[in-house]
């Protein structure tokens, strides 16, 4: 399918904007990038009940976490919210809208997970972080208003590793139950292993090759963690075990094909998945609200994906 219209006038009006690109920037720089675009590209906020910031213990100190409550009575579906920004860039608030949209559209209460980032905290600081914060709100589901077993693990972009690294996590420590994995574009394995949407869609796209070599690099510059599987989890030995996995991939992205590579290992060991491949669209449509109808007929996809698990 043709690259989305409205995607491609976004893309017009960024490269003649004269922004430098992403791996030329510090990663302070480019932290502020992405927090002055969230105005302009998330629209309307969506309504919810309220919100509340917490913090969870982790094994390096205090996780923050944001938890979004739905309109309504409890105890609510609750999913915990990854963040996308490749390890290194994004917050809970570049995510606040499209984790109002989750909120609002899903039924559910979102947890958003505020893990440390890269380069001042390298792998596996932002995996122990989100593993930490899963646990903690696990155990404190009763008090927060959520039901502990209908809980869901979401994420975008890198928030889409952690989801799937933290459902792998409760599987091997035989921790809690999880009704299902949610992962929007995530990256899966090495930025150097070949896949052939690395090429195709190397500049141009908004998220570029030399963009996803910068973030591994901030992330794990050590090679052997570079390919650890819990970088790279389509090299997990095994995936059996882990809860059944709604994944969506962007037809124009360099993550694509490893995100889909991640979906055909996933059946091979036997996990339930449910896979669509968003056409026209690029990465990183998932937050834009303000400009796309596609994001809010994806959020509802999965919520009802959600209700059928």
């Amino acid at each position: 399918m043709p690259l989305h219209p409205k995607v491609q006038a976004l893309l017009t009006a960024q490269r003649l904007s004269g922004a430098p690109p992403l791996h030329t920037l510090t990663p302070e720089q480019a932290r502020d990038d992405m927090r002055a675009q969230v105005p302009a590209v998330s629209g309307a906020l969506a309504a919810v009940a309220r919100v509340d910031d917490r913090t969870a213990p982790g094994e390096a100190g205090a996780v923050p976490v944001r938890i979004y409550t739905p309109p309504g009575g409890g105890p609510f579906p609750g999913i915990v919210y990854f963040h996308g920004g490749g390890f290194v860039i994004g917050d809970l608030d570049t995510h606040d809208p499209l984790c109002r949209q989750v909120t609002a559209r899903t039924g559910a209460m979102v947890c958003a997970v505020d893990y440390r980032r890269a380069p001042e905290h390298p792998f596996p600081a932002a995996a122990d972080d989100a593993l930490a914060a899963a646990r903690w709100f696990v155990a404190h589901a009763g008090d927060v208003g959520a039901d502990r077993d209908r809980l869901f693990v979401m994420g975008d972009s890198a928030g889409g590793t952690l989801a799937t690294v933290t459902a792998l996590a409760v599987r091997d420590q035989l921790g809690p139950h999880l009704r299902g994995q949610i992962l929007v574009y995530p990256i899966t394995d090495h930025v150097d292993a070949g896949a052939a949407s690395y090429t195709e869609f190397a500049d141009g796209y908004g998220l570029t090759h030399d963009g996803m070599r910068w973030f591994l690099r901030h992330y794990a510059a050590d090679p052997h963690d570079a390919t650890d599987p819990r970088v790279c989890p389509v090299r997990m030995p095994t995936l059996r075990g882990l809860p059944p996995a709604f994944v969506v991939t962007a037809e124009y992205d360099v993550l694509r094909d490893e995100g889909e590579r991640y979906v055909e290992r996933l059946r091979e060991d036997g996990v339930d998945v449910t896979f669509e491949r968003a056409a026209g669209l690029h990465h990183g449509f998932i937050r834009l609200f303000g400009i796309l109808e596609e994001p809010a007929q994806w959020i509802d996809r999965i919520a009802a994906w959600m209700r059928r698990m």
